[in-house]
């Protein structure tokens, strides 16, 4: 086990281990957002200069399996990637730390994630 190491003079406890973890985690998810967005973008693009309505769109996903994984690895990039960022972000701005502000965080998170399927579940489920 990896011993804890004190962050900004020591006002919080975070192991070294914890802190790659995040690290990785936030530029994973940003790269899988990357491609997220510019495919999202380039179909998006595609359709309206095709003429076609958001009817047309939703009448042609709806019950795609495919754009429905597609979308919903989308969400999870982004309830993987926005609370980090917004924990450091927060962290960093308000010196914010500790056990109940990662649990809020965490909580953003999931709710991000539960809001984001469930929009995926809206358009694209049967």
């Amino acid at each position: 086990m990896v011993a804890p190491r004190f962050i900004a003079a020591g006002r919080s406890l975070m192991s070294a281990r914890a802190q790659v973890l995040l690290w990785g985690a936030q530029r994973i998810s940003a790269m899988v957002l990357a491609l997220c967005v510019v495919a999202h973008l380039v179909t998006m693009i595609y359709a309206v200069r095709n003429g076609l309505s958001a009817a047309e769109i939703l009448g042609r996903t709806r019950g795609n399996v495919t754009l429905a994984g597609f979308y919903a690895l989308f969400v999870a990039a982004v309830a993987v990637h926005a609370p980090i960022g917004l924990r450091t972000i927060l962290s960093e701005t308000f010196g914010w730390r500790g056990r109940a502000f990662d649990a809020t965080v965490f909580v953003f998170g999931a709710l991000l994630a539960l809001w984001g399927w469930r929009a995926v579940y809206a358009v694209f489920g049967s």
